[in-house]
């Protein structure tokens, strides 16, 4: 065991949460973004941080340098169209007006070249500025789901218990895809959009008049009026969508989860029609928001095709009255259709910053779930000598009205074992729930060695206790990985000594892949027994000095459970141990056996004492004693049948 003792002391585990304070502290009013309060600066405010890192100044000078290919692709785009006129111009012999330079570089040929230059530096600029700008946005997805995935793991086990964990995965999904919107749209192309727009109009108001920029100005106009209401009429439309599919993918991963009794009840054609009807739900919403973005693009190009059919017939009779040459003609469809492209684009980042912002607003929402447990101000670690529990006047209760704990109070001394027994719904498990602070008593106190659990750091409180839960469920990785969880920088060997301590070794060497071979979803390709002993193997390889068994054996059959107790006495030796059971012959040996009943201590002592009290307690062995008879009597009967056969 020398190789398996924890390495290192309890260090300072209190995260730097500035990062995540800024999201969900004082400014949190700010981040928390939803569709109806539209407040898009405030989310740019909040998201300008990631993409103007103060600890990453690569991403800061790719930022720079984007913003001056961006420039650059700007300037070309307006310059384009005054190309395509000169070009026009001197195929009807109208000139160029370019008196410096020579003539071989204004013919007709050479002006068409460069505006076909012209065209494509504009997408290699942008795709440059594209490129560059990549690194940056992602860095900014990463950051911010991290503080999100961290935020999940700091709410309390309430909040999950709640949660259906398909729909929070979607949820995040979206918020991802919706933060990486909002990056790219507003920044990336929302102000270069604007910064077109001036440059446009200047042009077009220097070369045309100002009424063609005031016609321009009508259209702009009634094209974001027009857009501004009718994505806010699809908003809503997105939003029922987005609830039927989360609702969808809720089942749908329920019904995966739960693939065995699916299979056990026959059940698959009802599984197909719950999730068939949230689908037919999630169709609909689905066929109304590309239907309603089918009229909303048209009512868009109706707009555009108006103010540019008014700019162009006004050009028209300017060149008929030779007030304008055939190439300003040209030009000015050049340069309205020029204006069409960023004002389609306006349309698009519009309803893509709606949309990512209702996408986001679930998953802000989720950040603005405060943890119902949290370290207090200058918490210190946990400071483990020897080890003892002590529940002091304890009360529980998960609702007001209804009571799981009632005054108990009673103390492991370092190195004894005490066992809690009783009734289903006694509050047997509540106890390691507590102990672990997954929730705060509401009553009482719970002390390790004289600290009260909740004076101390959470993380130090979770490293000092091992568990080995009544049902393993394991991460679907090898099995190197699911034992090495215990201690994340074990080295093979002491995987390997865990293992073989907890007597699966051998049987892992045996499999094809050993160590590497994978458990499956939820360790469904290991037994019961297989998997209870993967448990204790991450448990041995923690080496805490405080251990909860929760009734660790009282899924697995009578015999299996006779394999795995060894392993379990080899786990808890010398260490405090709570063993929380339903099967009475796994705590005979227990220096105290506490029985619960309806959240109230009811009988305290030995196995013999509380077998003369001949209270509940003796009542529940005499049970279980009569049904592990009756279970061996069956067992040797299907054996001496078993024989029989193959005599």
């Amino acid at each position: 065991m020398a190789g398996l003792k924890q390495k290192g002391d309890v260090a300072d585990v209190t995260q730097k949460r500035a990062t995540f304070d800024r999201i969900t502290s004082p400014s949190k009013a700010e981040a928390t973004v939803s569709a109806e309060s539209g407040k898009t600066l405030s989310t740019i405010r909040n998201l300008w941080p990631y993409m103007w890192p103060s600890d990453r100044p690569d991403l800061k000078q790719r930022v720079v340098i984007a913003f001056a290919f961006l420039f650059i692709a700007k300037a070309i785009t307006v310059l384009v169209p005054f190309l395509y006129k000169w070009a026009t111009d001197a195929l009807t012999n109208e000139g160029t007006g370019f008196v410096v330079l020579p003539d071989w570089l204004v013919t007709p040929v050479m002006l068409v070249l460069a505006y076909g230059i012209g065209r494509v530096s504009i997408v290699g600029f942008t795709q440059i500025r594209d490129a560059l700008f990549a690194s940056v946005g992602q860095h900014a997805v990463r950051q911010l789901s991290n503080i999100v995935f961290r935020h999940i793991h700091s709410l309390s086990l309430r909040y999950h218990l709640e949660r259906r964990t398909g729909g929070l995965s979607r949820v995040i999904e979206r918020g991802i895809k919706g933060i990486e919107s909002i990056v790219r749209f507003t920044i990336l192309s929302g102000a270069p959009t604007v910064l077109e727009f001036i440059m446009m109009a200047v042009v077009i108001w220097y070369q045309f008049g100002i009424w063609y920029v005031l016609v321009i100005a009508i259209m702009i106009w009634f094209y974001v009026w027009f857009t501004v209401r009718a994505s806010n009429w699809r908003i809503e439309i997105r939003r029922d969508m987005n609830e039927n599919d989360t609702d969808a993918n809720s089942k749908a991963i329920d019904s995966l989860l739960n693939f065995e009794t699916v299979k056990y009840f026959g059940n698959e054609e009802l599984e197909t029609k719950r999730y068939d009807q949230s689908m037919e739900r999630y169709e609909r919403a689905a066929i109304k928001v590309w239907t309603s973005l089918s009229w909303l693009n048209f009512g868009q190009s109706v707009i555009i095709g108006i103010g540019m059919a008014a700019c162009m017939a006004m050009s028209a009779v300017a060149v008929t009255r030779g007030t304008q040459t055939l190439g300003d003609f040209v030009m000015i469809n050049a340069l309205l259709m020029q204006l069409s492209i960023p004002l389609n684009f306006i349309g698009f980042i519009y309803r893509e910053i709606r949309q990512g912002m209702t996408d986001l607003e679930e998953m802000f929402q989720i950040l603005d779930v405060e943890q119902e447990i949290q370290d207090t101000p200058g918490a210190l670690p946990l400071d483990v000598n020897a080890g003892s529990i002590r529940f002091s006047s304890v009360d529980f209760h998960y609702q007001s009205d209804r009571s799981i704990l009632k005054n108990i109070s009673f103390e492991v001394p370092p190195g004894k074992t005490v066992a809690i027994v009783g009734p289903s719904g006694a509050g047997k498990s509540t106890i390691s729930r507590l102990l672990f602070r997954f929730y705060d008593v509401t009553g009482g106190a719970i002390e390790i060695d004289g600290q009260d659990i909740r004076d101390v750091q959470q993380k130090s409180l979770r490293l000092a206790i091992g568990m080995v839960p009544q049902d393993t469920v394991l991460f679907n990785e090898t099995i190197a990985y699911n034992i090495g969880y215990g201690r994340a920088d074990a080295t093979e060997e002491e995987v390997i000594e865990a293992a073989n301590l907890a007597q699966i070794g051998e049987f892992i060497e045996s499999l094809p892949d050993g160590f590497k071979a994978e458990v499956g979803e939820r360790g469904l390709k290991l037994s019961g027994g297989e998997k209870q002993r993967v448990a204790i193997a991450r448990t041995l390889l923690k080496a805490p000095p405080i251990m909860i068994l929760d009734e660790a054996t009282s899924a697995l059959d009578t015999q299996t459970e006779r394999e795995i107790q060894h392993s379990l006495d080899l786990v808890s030796k010398g260490r405090t141990t709570l063993v929380i059971a339903h099967r009475l012959s796994t705590v005979i040996n227990a220096d105290e056996i506490i029985v619960l009943k309806e959240g109230e201590i009811s009988e305290r002592g030995t196995h013999s004492k509380l077998l003369k009290l001949k209270g509940l307690y003796a009542e529940m062995w005499n049970r279980q004693l009569e049904a592990t008879e009756a279970e061996e009597r069956l067992r040797a009967a299907r054996e001496k049948d078993q024989q029989g056969f193959l005599v």
